[in-house]
């Protein structure tokens, strides 16, 4: 809301992206405190103007346009049936079968065509209407009535509605939840309804009994006549200096914190939940490795018979032969994972990450590489492979944190086990340390900033004292664990082969004299 020339109408076109491409802009549009694109039938938007064809009945308009707008896949006798019930939701059920004239022929009032001019657009199910000044040129009871149904559509099917409006009626103006309000393309007031009067009436421009809220807010601000004011011998400067205190006012208030705490609280809540994803997910597609894993087996089983080359040198060759392509994947992927998203600018930040993501699945090849030397199977080695990297997500400290869990196996030991542990940690830590967030509850400890390092405490419950590169260090060496036990794991089978085999001679034997016993006593 604000007066003429105050930037609503131009504020409406850049939410919906619907401003020429060359217009220059600044700041960030965000849904749900992502960053998304508008795609059709998500959105739509009623312009101020009702463009309708004059000849056409209300049924007609509405259904032709359901035509066009809903899917091709959908039968007419749905698309009739779409059209009848949004008619009657905006309540012009008695005008159906109404021409909706024009100029020189006679037919449906002006609310009723902003009405049809609605109906039309939200004929898809948008999540999010916007409306440009939706009663304009209406009386007040027409206001009130567009603006009724409008509520009631938005209480009905969950919509969000942002409208821009000039100077509504004091019913009109109860009927919405939050106020934005502009003077001269600066944000005065954002915030509930119910607050707007309290803000003003702090710094000095309390509301009238029995005045319209909207009409005193708007006297406050609107600056169009201060020149004529000035002429005519009036303090021209004295709407300008009301504005100035007001948004001054306004942006070191508490609802002002709390407009950017939500952005705030998404914000940090985003860069977790991402560095969880990449550490679950790029190290969780190492298990696709294992069936050459077990061909390296095979190979290496053939070629140490023949004498070619011992455990240490096998370990040694296959680390350094995958070395190349795990650098390549932890930097392509993990530079199209981080940079996109808008995670910490600097080469040491990104570096420890893609050095942190390289290592981590240096380490699940390593433990793949322990499987396939036990089970030497390719089904029931993926199987046993995802079983385990399963348990160790579960008690990575993610989707339960660390005080939280249940203290036999799952913290004690699993959760020290698990290396996704150190991956969250080591990520997390890189993210969120040196950072600072606008905002306003109880999880700072100065009012209206959060630090990173509070976040990592609070949030994630992770102990700021201890480095990332402290985490780093557990990972390698954890890498260098699983290749050590993969060696003993492999001589500790060549020496355990001959014994087996020799059970297993010894069985066969006694199998074979029982048999021959068996056939003895049948003759």
């Amino acid at each position: 809301m604000g007066p003429s020339g105050s930037g609503k109408s131009t504020l409406l076109d850049a939410l919906a992206g619907r401003l020429q491409s060359n217009t220059m802009q600044s700041g960030n549009i965000l849904i749900k405190g992502r960053t998304e694109t508008l795609t059709f039938g998500t959105s739509a938007y009623v312009t101020q103007d009702d463009y309708l064809m004059t000849t056409l009945t209300v049924r007609e308009a509405v259904y032709y346009s359901a035509q066009l707008q809903l899917p091709d896949s959908m039968s007419k006798s749905k698309k009739m049936e779409i059209a009848e019930m949004t008619i009657r939701e905006m309540g012009l059920q008695d005008a159906m079968d109404t021409r909706i004239g024009g100029r020189g022929n006679k037919g449906i009032s002006g609310g009723q065509k902003r009405r049809v001019t609605i109906c039309i657009e939200i004929l898809t199910r948008p999540k999010l209407l916007f409306l440009d000044e939706p009663t304009s040129g209406l009386d007040s009871a027409a206001s009130y009535h567009v603006m009724s149904r409008i509520v009631g559509l938005a209480q009905q099917d969950g919509l969000t509605v942002v409208l821009s409006i000039h100077q509504p009626s004091a019913e009109v103006f109860e009927l919405f939840h939050n106020l934005c309000l502009l003077s001269s393309g600066r944000t005065v007031y954002f915030g509930p309804v119910h607050y707007a009067n309290q803000f003003f009436a702090q710094n000095g421009f309390p509301c009238p009994a029995m005045r319209n809220p909207s009409d005193h807010y708007l006297k406050t601000i609107n600056t169009n006549f201060d020149d004529d004011v000035g002429k005519a011998g009036g303090q021209k400067s004295a709407t300008e200096e009301a504005t100035n205190v007001l948004i001054t006012s306004y942006k070191s208030s508490q609802i002002y914190n709390q407009v950017r705490s939500r952005i705030a609280g998404q914000s940090f809540s985003a860069r977790g939940y991402m560095l969880v994803y990449v550490v679950t997910f790029m190290t969780f597609m190492a298990i696709g490795g294992f069936p050459s894993f077990v061909e390296d087996m095979k190979i290496f089983g053939r070629e140490r018979l023949n004498g070619h080359y011992g455990v240490s040198a096998f370990i040694v060759g296959n680390t350094l032969s995958s070395i190349p392509y795990l650098i390549l994947v932890s930097l392509v992927p993990g530079a199209i994972a981080y940079y996109p998203v808008g995670l910490q600018r600097g080469f040491e930040h990104f570096g420890y990450f893609a050095f942190l993501l390289f290592i981590c699945m240096m380490l699940v090849e390593s433990l793949m590489m322990l499987v396939a030397s036990i089970v030497p199977d390719y089904l029931m080695g993926i199987i046993a492979g995802a079983g385990i990297q399963g348990v160790m997500i579960l008690s990575g400290g993610f989707f339960r944190l660390q005080n939280e869990m249940p203290k036999p196996f799952w913290k004690y030991p699993m959760h020290y086990i698990a290396f996704h542990k150190y991956g969250y940690q080591g990520f997390l830590k890189n993210e969120f340390e040196g950072l600072q967030f606008t905002l306003n509850n109880n999880l700072s400890s100065a009012q209206g900033v959060i630090t990173g390092e509070e976040i990592l405490r609070e949030k994630w419950q992770m102990t700021p004292s201890f480095s990332k590169w402290y985490d780093l260090t557990i990972l390698v060496g954890m890498v260098v664990f699983y290749r050590v036990m993969f060696l003993v794991v492999i001589k500790a089978i060549e020496k355990a082969k001959p014994f087996i085999r020799s059970i297993l001679v010894i069985t066969s034997k006694q199998r074979k004299q029982v048999m021959e016993g068996s056939a003895d006593v049948m003759l």
